[in-house]
């Protein structure tokens, strides 16, 4: 007779996703004793993430187990595609009304807030596009981790290991957490400190605004739709 696990972990993936957003949590939520984690998705067929990163789902939606903690990650035009997603909107709030969390990374509270997740909490998000998670009536925080009640939201991209430590904490204990961060040796010193647009200087976040321009419209135009759609307008 085979354990049964303590936690159930899911995060969800998607065609044109940030790898990193799942990666970097799963990598911490792995070390979580008696947790299993899921990487969801519709069927089983590899996904690939915005960067070329291949991962193979272990669970579809369908056959998704009653998850402790549910995760989705940001992205690129995968984002927006997702927003608009009914399927993933459905599945993650069905997930919601029994998830002890519901979380995300980067600009997956764009995707959290699109299924109606969000309204009424603090959250966080890239900060490309906190702009736009406002739209969606969302009460934006800066910090590199937001918690409100039960949802437990990181900043951008790299705020994956801070954020998987934190549920881990607010899921298991502190303890639990720190020893994960030991593990990791997670004791981060950035080469350069630009790592946040007040430290970066105007001239390099204009450069990232123009890179990014086509990517910061359509999240706009799908952000937009979304808030009339969910206001009856």
């Amino acid at each position: 007779m085979t354990n049964q696990p303590k936690y159930h972990i899911g995060l969800v993936i998607y065609p044109g996703m940030t790898h990193l957003d799942i990666t970097a949590p799963h990598q911490v939520f792995s070390l979580i004793p008696e947790a299993s984690v899921h990487l969801l998705w519709k069927n089983l067929q590899p996904v690939t993430s915005y960067e070329g990163l291949t991962i193979l789902p272990t669970t579809t939606f369908s056959e998704c187990p009653q998850l402790d903690v549910i995760c989705v990650g940001g992205g690129g035009m995968g984002t927006v595609e997702t927003m608009a997603d009914s399927q993933v909107l459905e599945f993650l709030k069905q997930q919601s009304e029994t998830a002890k969390y519901i979380t995300s990374v980067c600009t997956g509270s764009l995707i959290l807030a699109a299924a109606g997740l969000l309204q009424g909490y603090r959250a966080a998000c890239h900060w490309l596009f906190r702009e736009y998670l406002a739209i969606l009536g969302v009460e934006v925080g800066t910090e590199r981790v937001v918690v409100d009640r039960n949802r437990i939201t990181g900043g951008g991209v790299t705020a994956g290991i801070d954020f998987g430590l934190v549920v881990t904490s607010q899921l298991c204990d502190e303890e639990t957490a720190k020893r994960i961060q030991l593990f990791l040796e997670y004791n981060p010193a950035p080469p350069f400190n630009a790592g946040c647009p007040e430290n970066a200087g105007e001239v390099l976040v204009e450069q990232l605004k123009t890179f990014g321009k086509p990517l910061l419209e359509a999240t706009f135009r799908q952000a937009k739709e979304t808030a009339e759609n969910m206001s009856g307008i």
